[in-house]
């Protein structure tokens, strides 16, 4: 049985005490790491764990590409059977940055075999502003076996990248600001710009003011203006494949199921001098 990709705060509210739904807190900051677990332990919904990007969602720097490689099969299995992940769960991800992090482990979940899991609208600051309870303890799940089966097909590295930016069909989507893709600040990778042909697709644009996702429509609107209606493939990227998946996640609800992950991203492109950089704004940004 199919779930909505995203769901609100009431819904979840409605549905906590369903032993089939398990909330995930993905709190994450990439300048302040321990932070969100931090704020996950001052409080959180009821029932939810807390992942970590760093220790849970991603392979140590070094054992692939970009800051953030993907977890193992074996690593993701053990973080999903740890906090009782079946097949039956439905896992709904938040974090309190609209998503951002969040749909790294909506992308990770699918990637990996698990097509149950959505993302909450808005949510932890939509959940304290709706006056839900709050908690401030570790649930106790009951382990379980999560087997993880990775769909490779669902992933592009740099040198699938090189050739697919040549293709006439190919979208390739950068998810960062608009001005880190227009090479104007770097805060953290090894070069400024973005990769030649790339479009800006800031995943702040998926968003309204507050921090809730656009409407389908809205969204396909947005994508359409950037050439989604005709291309094939369509890449996402963005500084280490986190955020890349909050506008994979946008594509999925605008109706495009099919978008591919640059998995190292920015950070592994930018990594290699030899390869092309381009600077300066979208010539059409939406």
């Amino acid at each position: 049985m199919s779930v909505e990709p995203l769901v609100t705060v009431v819904w979840l509210n409605d549905h906590l005490a369903d032993p089939n739904v398990l909330p995930v807190d993905v709190r994450w900051y990439l300048t302040e790491r321990g932070r969100g677990k931090i704020e996950y332990a001052a409080g959180h919904i009821p029932g939810a764990h807390y992942l970590d990007v760093d220790d849970d969602l991603a392979a140590p720097r070094g054992q692939g590409p970009g800051r953030h490689p993907l977890p193992t099969r074996e690593h993701f299995a053990a973080v999903a059977s740890r906090i009782g992940i079946t097949p039956g769960t439905h896992v709904v991800a938040y974090d309190a940055s609209g998503g951002a992090y969040a749909a790294r482990l909506w992308w990770l979940l699918r990637y990996f075999g698990h097509e149950r899991v959505s993302l909450l609208d808005g949510g932890w600051p939509a959940w304290q502003a709706a006056g839900y309870p709050a908690e401030t303890v570790t649930p106790a799940h009951a382990a379980s076996s999560f087997v993880a089966v990775p769909q490779p097909a669902q992933v592009a590295d740099a040198t699938a990248v090189e050739r697919l930016r040549h293709h006439p069909g190919t979208l390739l989507l950068d998810a960062r600001a608009p001005e880190r893709y227009a090479g104007q600040i770097e805060p953290i990778d090894a070069q400024a710009g973005h990769i030649p042909g790339a479009r800006s697709a800031p995943y702040a644009g998926n968003l309204r003011a507050d921090g809730t996702f656009h409407s389908a429509d809205v969204l396909r609107a947005r994508f359409a203006a950037l050439g989604a209606d005709a291309a094939n493939p369509i890449v996402c990227y963005c500084g280490s494949g986190v955020t890349a998946a909050h506008d994979i996640f946008a594509l999925y609800m605008a109706g495009r199921t099919d978008a591919l992950l640059y998995e190292g991203s920015w950070s592994d492109w930018s990594s290699d001098a030899t390869r092309p950089v381009a600077t300066g704004p979208d010539e059409v940004a939406p």
